[in-house]
């Protein structure tokens, strides 16, 4: 079973940045297409980041330029630097693994992690 935990988040002021990270189990990471995702309070959950194993990452359009997803094979962890942090950016944000399909979709992905908070102030 795969398991996945991230960490990295916690309360910054607009233009911060954060580092998060997601631990995962087994060989995941180089395996699989690793995808991180938010959610707001009252929201849907929403697409922010992808990396291929082959190393091709995409981004939603309001984080594009901002945020940069990387990963670290031997270590088994995916990364999500984000950098000029906003407000709107206020969110759960979870790590997830995709065996297929669209990237940018929550239902491409069959393993999440609980998430970890991400609260930017003005």
């Amino acid at each position: 079973q795969v398991q996945l935990v991230e960490s990295g988040g916690g309360l910054v002021q607009a233009g911060d940045s954060l580092r998060l990270s997601c631990a995962a189990s087994g060989r995941t990471v180089s395996t699989y297409r690793m995808g991180w995702f938010c959610q707001a309070p009252g929201k849907e959950r929403e697409f922010v980041a992808a990396i291929r194993t082959g190393g091709s990452t995409y981004y939603a359009d309001s984080v594009k330029g901002r945020f940069t997803v990387s990963r670290d094979n031997a270590k088994n962890t995916v990364y999500l630097q984000m950098n000029s942090l906003k407000p709107e950016d206020t969110a759960v944000y979870y790590c997830a693994v995709s065996r297929g399909g669209s990237y940018n979709v929550v239902t491409s992905y069959d393993y999440w992690g609980q998430g970890t908070q991400v609260t930017v102030s003005s």
